[in-house]
């Protein structure tokens, strides 16, 4: 009440109260202060005036209160009381909505236990015999500060309000701490610089090494507390910030939500993702070699069906290429493609001429890769990121379905070196055996109902796959192209003496010598058929069969006239040969 003057019985001010009392203003705020009276705060000329519920206050003072005010109570007009009430509410909506959330927490609690003494009311209950059996309840379930005054502090704040704006009203008035200690302005930025960085300091440290400059810092008054600085960085620097500072770009970028991709736009076999893993187990090869397994797969994207698979020693193009040549046999030609950028994937016999293949120096004469060649539109996941390939949620279920089969048991490694289990390297499992019990399951893995994707919607990988395949238009991969697949591509350099060309391929030194010297030429090499076909650079073709070992090469269907037209185009050009070779895969790795 900004007048001063008497108010009305519903509320009053502090001045009154006194009045009304026969007590000083300092002794009933003292008392207000240590029993927490509910009150809201008015501006008035001056300051700031605090107005209490009369219905909130002890039994003693309400009586009081009603003979001091009984006959000099004033009337507000009715417009004026309703426009007043609904900017009451309005303002304690606006709070409820900005307050944290334990104190909305607080306010359904107050309004459950005030519900709770309205059921009672209703059941024939006086309203204190309701409040005490609420009251006695709230303090047997260890709620803080529940008590009969309580019940009727909070009766009071929601007093002539209607019941769907009570939550509002009964939101605490408790604002937390408002005092705020002065930091030197050089103090503070000197403190921030030393604990924002990606050494990650303890703010201790910081404190003292801060404490050592202030006390050569004369001008300077006496620091706060670490606490103060500690609760500063907390109040006035926001989470990403202290994150990206003392964490770095990575941790940062994991303070965003998980991009969710959605599978549903493609069809099956549209668009597909490949990448290699090496399992933890101890296989045992047909050479006597112990070494751990790795397998190159193929997934299509829009089911999460496991199409193709290949298992080698090592990872390689050669692996990658057979993966592939798998599922366009079995199934057709992807459209988009998404891959690791290794040196596997990233190979120029796999992916030459993409435009965005940025590995290993690009030459005008590259030849062009099989799945360049093959019309699929290669896309690359981003380094260091496993989330941006699907395939390794399928890797994570088969390391446990087996790495740990039981028929491994004994050849299993773990999954890092401090994780080795108690029989590490007690057993080494056949090359065989591996194969059969991965191919059973991957099987599994495909035929595994209730999947929770959007395409699968609780059916297996090979359900949402064939619902789709069945209708979506599918490239069919020609014989030729998949004889394509069984070759693959280098660069070597031709001797300048006798245009012998050297290269190994697996664990066979191959030798043939070509008669041109410094002719370009192209030679096909299919390591399981032992023979190979060259090609000039006029597209003559020329054919000789080649043994392991065999150092003779034996020419057919040479026409001289078109050698030397090839041997005076290439003179001019380069001395530089392709050689373009499959990698013998044993047909136990054929999976």
């Amino acid at each position: 009440m900004a007048d001063g003057s008497v108010p009305n019985r519903g509320s009053i001010d502090l001045a009154s109260l006194a009045s009304a009392l026969g007590k000083s203003k300092r002794a009933i705020e003292i008392r207000a202060n240590r029993e927490k009276w509910p009150f809201e705060s008015r501006t008035v000329r001056g300051g700031q005036q605090r107005i209490f519920a009369v219905s909130s206050l002890p039994v003693e003072m309400q009586a009081a209160v009603a003979l001091a005010t009984q006959a000099t109570a004033p009337v507000a007009a009715p417009t004026t009381f309703r426009q007043s009430s609904a900017d009451r509410i309005a303002s304690a909506w606006k709070r409820y909505e900005a307050v944290p959330q334990h104190l909305k927490d607080e306010a359904h609690r107050r309004l459950r236990a005030l519900q709770a003494v309205d059921q009672l009311v209703a059941d024939g209950r006086s309203v204190m015999d309701a409040r005490a059996l609420v009251a006695a309840q709230l303090q047997r379930e260890n709620v803080g500060g529940a008590s009969v005054a309580s019940l009727g502090r909070w009766a009071a704040l929601v007093a002539k309000v209607e019941k769907h704006h009570r939550l509002a009203m009964l939101v605490p008035a408790y604002t937390g701490r408002t005092a705020r200690v002065e930091i030197p302005a050089e103090a503070w930025d000197l403190f921030k610089a030393d604990y924002l960085r990606v050494e990650a300091p303890t703010a201790s440290s910081c404190y003292d090494r801060l404490q050592r400059i202030a006390a050569i810092k004369s001008e300077w008054p006496a620091l706060p507390c670490l606490k103060t600085f500690q609760r500063r960085i907390d109040a006035e620097l926001p989470r990403a910030v202290l994150v990206l500072a003392r964490q770095g770009q990575e941790k940062f970028d994991q303070t965003f939500p998980t991009q969710e991709r959605d599978r549903s736009v493609f069809h099956a076999l549209e668009a597909v993702n490949s990448d290699g893993h090496k399992f933890d187990v101890f296989a045992k090869w047909p050479d006597g070699t112990v070494a751990r397994p790795i397998m190159v797969g193929v997934q299509d994207l829009y089911s999460g069906k496991l199409l193709g698979y290949r298992i080698a020693e090592t990872e390689s193009a050669d692996l990658a290429r057979f993966a592939f040549r798998d599922v366009m046999e079995r199934y057709g030609i992807p459209s988009k493609v998404w891959l690791d950028n290794g040196r596997g994937f990233a190979s120029k016999m796999l992916t030459g001429g993409t435009k965005n293949r940025f590995r290993f120096k690009v030459r005008e004469d590259d030849p062009t890769g099989v799945l360049t060649a093959m019309g699929c539109e290669i896309h690359w996941a981003t380094p260091y990121h496993g989330q941006a390939k699907p395939i390794e949620r399928a890797w994570r279920d088969l390391c446990d379905r087996i790495a740990k089969h039981p028929a491994f048991a004994g050849a299993y490694t773990g999954n890092k070196p401090d994780a080795k289990p108690e029989n590490y390297g007690s057993k080494a499992i056949a090359l065989d055996e591996f194969v059969r019990v991965v191919n059973e399951e991957i099987a599994a893995h495909n035929a595994r109902e209730g999947r929770r994707t959007r395409t699968a919607a609780g059916r297996s990988f090979d359900a949402a796959f064939q619902e789709s395949y069945s209708k979506a238009p599918i490239r069919k991969a020609t014989p030729e192209q998949l004889r394509e697949l069984l070759l693959s591509t280098d660069v070597v350099i031709g001797d300048r003496r006798d245009g012998s060309l050297l290269d190994r391929i697996g664990y066979i030194w191959l030798w043939f010598a070509i008669s041109l010297v410094l002719l370009a030429v192209v030679a096909l090499i299919n390591p399981v058929l032992v023979a190979s076909y060259i090609w000039a650079a006029s597209k003559l073709t020329l054919a000789a069969a080649i043994g392991f070992g065999v150092d003779l090469t034996v020419f057919r269907g040479a026409d001289p006239r078109h050698l030397q037209d090839g041997l005076e185009k290439s003179m001019a050009q380069t001395r530089r040969v392709t050689l373009i070779a499959a990698a013998m895969i044993a047909a136990g790795l054929i999976g």
